[in-house]
């Protein structure tokens, strides 16, 4: 059976042909960023790395309640515009961004570690002892 492959020629007279990039239909306005994420598991507990580029790690949150965790980062703009300088165009993403994730067993709050380096969080999560059932002597 032979292979069809469709192929639009207006297609390809758009990409290329400008010089600066086209934007149909956003309007210009940049959207919130996902906020990238890898987690690992071992016997011990989880590891996780999220990508935070141009964050202050003054600036990012992370809360734990039980199984679930929560991060939170916000990127400041800093407004300084030199006298004669006008800004063309701004594609950076500045606000807050968001990401809460459940992991299958609860984490040891009092061991958690977080470490910020070059723009990745990289939380160490110890899981929880699963408590022992315990049986009772009837008197």
């Amino acid at each position: 059976m032979a292979n069809i492959t469709r192929r639009d020629p207006l297609d390809d007279f758009f990409r290329g042909f400008f010089v600066r990039p086209v934007e149909y239909g956003s309007g210009g306005a940049v959207e919130a960023p996902e906020m990238r994420v890898d987690v690992k598991e071992d016997a011990d507990g989880y590891q996780v790395h999220a990508e935070l580029p141009g964050v202050r790690k003054e600036d990012i949150h992370v809360h734990i309640d039980g199984p679930v965790v929560s991060i939170s980062a916000e990127r400041k703009q800093e407004k300084e515009i030199k006298d004669g300088e006008r800004v063309l165009r701004t594609e950076r993403y500045f606000g807050k961004v968001s990401r809460s994730f459940q992991l299958g067993q609860e984490v040891d709050e009092s061991k958690a570690n977080a470490r910020f380096n070059d723009g990745v969080l990289e939380l160490t999560l110890p899981k929880k002892a699963a408590a022992q059932a315990k049986r009772l002597a009837i008197d």
